[in-house]
Order: C-alpha cells, then sequence, then structure tokens
C-alpha cells in the first residue's frame, strides 16, 4: 500500500532533478542565433530519458514544466506586438517545443533494440522541435527573414542551423549513454 506513493514521490523527485538539470545544461551553450535558438550540452537529453524512464505521461509533464521555466528565463519578445504574435510564441517556441520532448517513448516502442529504439525516439522528439520552431518562424517570426528569401527557407536555414546540430549531439548522447549505463533508461522500483 506504501509503495505506490513512494515511487510517485520519487518519481516527482527525479522529474525534478531533470528539470534543474536540464536548466543548467540549456545554460551552457556552444552557439547561440541572434533571434533565439542554440547547440546547448544535450540540455533536451534530461527531458528525453524523463520519457525513457517514467513513460509518455511523466515526459510531457515534465517537458511542460520545463517550458514554462525556459520561458522565464529566455524569453524572446516578437517583433509583431500582437496578441496573436505572443500566443503563438508562447505556444510553439515554448510550451510544444519543450513539452512534445516527452513523447521519445512513444516513438521507441515499436522498435525491438532498445538503443535504436532510443536513437529514433530522441531523433523524433528533436525534429518535432524543429517543426514547431519552424512553424513558428513561418507565422511569428517572418518579419525577420532576409530581403527576398522566402519565409519558409529561411525557417528551415535559420532553424536548421541550430537544431540539426541538437539532433545529432543529444541523438548520440542518448544512444551513447544507453549503451554505457542502460539502467538509467528504466524506473528503478
Amino acid at each position: 500500500m506504501t509503495t505506490k506513493p513512494i515511487s510517485r514521490t520519487r518519481t516527482l523527485v527525479e522529474c525534478a532533478l531533470m528539470i534543474a538539470i536540464g536548466t543548467v545544461l540549456a545554460q551552457i551553450k556552444i552557439f547561440e542565433m541572434p533571434n533565439g535558438g542554440s547547440v546547448t550540452l544535450v540540455s533536451m537529453l534530461p527531458f528525453i530519458l524523463v520519457s525513457f524512464r517514467h513513460g509518455v505521461k511523466w515526459g510531457l509533464a515534465t517537458g511542460f514544466v520545463n517550458s514554462l521555466l525556459q520561458m522565464l528565463l529566455g524569453f524572446y519578445a516578437p517583433p509583431a506586438n500582437t496578441v496573436w504574435a505572443f500566443a503563438g510564441m508562447i505556444l510553439l517556441d515554448y510550451v510544444l517545443a519543450f513539452t512534445l520532448l516527452g513523447l521519445a517513448e512513444l516513438f521507441a516502442r515499436p522498435f525491438q533494440s532498445r538503443v535504436l529504439g532510443i536513437a529514433v525516439g530522441t531523433a523524433a522528439v528533436c525534429v518535432i522541435r524543429f517543426f514547431c520552431s519552424y512553424l513558428s518562424t513561418v507565422f511569428v517570426w517572418f518579419s525577420t527573414a532576409p530581403e527576398g528569401m522566402p519565409v519558409w527557407l529561411f525557417g528551415i536555414t535559420y532553424n536548421g542551423a541550430y537544431m540539426l546540430p541538437e539532433l545529432i549531439i543529444t541523438t548520440a548522447a542518448a544512444a551513447l549513454l544507453y549503451k554505457a549505463a542502460p539502467k538509467l533508461f528504466t524506473a528503478a522500483e
């Protein structure tokens, strides 16, 4: 009877620790873009790890809390000062972009090879985050596109400049971490 609350408490503590670790890692920037976005030291990995350890529900919840914290720590005001621009930026650049990292386990499930599943799940949620940032560029940040460059192309190149390296680094780190310490990817009872 007391096992479940202890387990839930332990999971909450782990999620809080992952949020703290992810926040610190997000401050270690390898490269930073002028209008937001950066290549960090695997700052998405702690939230992806929660998804693998505790499932999609915990992953999404942890990602959501992280999205709010990221917004508080690095809010960039959109060029258009409208309610819709602010709402779009909050939703696409923060809430969806970071919350959906919690879906990693969902994408990993079909694979019999756990390391392959972890790599695919990690890459998939990085692509989802890229897509959120791309949509934000097209619908909110479009005025920052260089003159004469189609906004769809600007969205791909701008966001790809930091998300492609971030995807590669995070996916490689997840796979290597799994190879080195597979128990980190399963919840302890």
